[in-house]
């Protein structure tokens, strides 16, 4: 905005003089007649650049006039620049800047002299303006950062309340693990004596009295037998997956080879049953619990078995070392994993179950079609876990499936496994 300044004289042609010789100079001009104007003028404006001001006025003179515009605060900013024809001697100049002013210029007034001293009063307005306006911007950038500031604040203590009420919380969940985990080893061991008797009575009463039974008596017994199995093998396997939770594994370098040739020497019935041909790749020593690596391998090809195409099983376990992995914990740490592949040639599944076949009793075929308890490939998700790999399934109706198991080849930070250790995922089954 052009600079404004106010002109005062109670002569029209000296303000007309004034004004043309500034007026070149882009600014704006306000002019007044006497001391009484400037007051009015002053009482609505007050952003002026300069007031220059007539000393020699009727009524009110230009001291007179500059002591009353400096009595209010909010005009102690406006340099004032008297002009005189006259020269009072220094007791009347030192009135004049008693009063206010910061300058005098006498008449007849010098054009150049006048534009000069003019221009150096314009010039720290124009400063000063800028200063305020960064003023101005500096208060609103630092109430934002306030705002900020504070907002940031609530959301800490928000992000601090959440934080506890979830420690709480999963401590909760861990007492509560362990309890349940607790309970069903307990439950499943006491439901063993029971059952035992009722197999054990069973199996009596059929060998003792089989020539007094009827066709549809035996039919019945046969059942009893056949049940009370199915139910003998869910609670030990029940009792196999509590176990794991509640039992504390330590770390040790296991060669998998001895491992899965241990598995298939026991399988070896089963295997000359079915007829099956194994190919066995090489496997890697890698750090993990020789406890439960042995019931891994071993659901995971009696699975593969038991699905197998019916005259011409086939199932070949290979091995190949994947790409190093972020850990996700927050600490950069990566480590390698080795990749086990359990491949058959059976019945697949539909891949939208891939999921859900690790899920906890959950079969995809009746128990008439295939026996099984539903329990077996969550025991595999659950162990694979707790060495902090990863487990998967490939599958097609009708072509077969391929299982996959990632373990660290590196030891983890934690030197044991067990109830304690965080595992991620959802307990899963077969």
């Amino acid at each position: 905005m052009q600079p404004k300044i106010m002109l005062v004289d109670d002569r029209e042609d000296n303000l007309m003089s004034l004004e043309s010789v500034l007026e070149p100079d882009g600014y704006r001009f306000v002019k007044a007649g006497s001391g009484r104007q400037v007051l009015k003028h002053l009482l609505t404006d007050f952003d002026f650049a300069l007031i220059l001001m007539d000393v020699q006025m009727p009524n009110l003179n230009g001291f007179e006039t500059a002591s009353l515009i400096y009595e209010r605060d909010r005009l102690r900013h406006i340099p004032i620049i008297f002009i005189t024809a006259n020269n009072y001697g220094e007791e009347n100049l030192f009135k004049g800047y008693r009063a206010g002013a910061v300058d005098y210029i006498y008449k007849p007034v010098n054009p150049e002299l006048l534009r000069v001293k003019v221009g150096v009063f314009v010039d720290l307005y124009r400063k000063n303006q800028r200063l305020i306006a960064q003023e101005q911007k500096l208060v609103a950038i630092n109430r934002n950062l306030e705002l900020e500031i504070n907002e940031r604040k609530a959301s800490e203590e928000k992000v601090t309340d959440l934080n506890k009420q979830l420690l709480e919380n999963i401590s909760r969940l861990e007492t509560a693990n362990k309890d349940l985990d607790l309970f069903a080893f307990m439950a499943s061991h006491d439901l063993q004596a029971p059952l035992r008797k009722i197999r054990m009575f069973s199996d009596r009463l059929l060998a003792s009295s089989e020539n007094q039974f009827s066709k549809e008596g035996k039919l019945y017994l046969s059942r009893i037998q056949e049940v009370s199995k199915r139910m003998q093998d869910l609670i030990n396997d029940i009792l196999r997956f509590s176990k794991i939770a509640v039992e504390k594994q330590s770390f040790e370098e296991v060669d998998l080879n001895g491992v899965v040739a241990e598995v298939l020497s026991e399988m070896e019935p089963v295997i000359r049953e079915k007829n099956a041909q194994i190919e066995l790749d090489p496997l890697p020593v890698l750090p993990a619990s020789t406890v439960l690596m042995g019931p891994l391998f071993s659901n995971l090809i009696s699975n593969a078995l038991k699905y197998g195409k019916k005259g011409e099983v086939r199932v070949r376990i290979r091995y190949e070392e994947g790409p190093v992995q972020s850990t996700g914990n927050g600490k950069e740490t990566e480590v390698r994993y080795g990749r086990i592949y359990i491949e058959d040639n059976g019945i697949g599944f539909d891949q939208k179950y891939a999921e859900q076949i690790f899920d906890m009793f959950r079969r995809l075929h009746s128990n008439a079609e295939y026996e099984g308890t539903g329990i077996g490939l969550a025991l595999c998700k659950k162990i694979v876990e707790m060495h902090h790999g990863y487990i998967s399934a490939l599958g097609k109706p009708g072509e077969g499936a391929v299982f996959i198991v990632s373990l660290p080849l590196s030891a983890p930070q934690k030197e044991s496994i067990g109830k304690n250790d965080e595992i991620s995922g959802n307990t899963t089954n077969n």
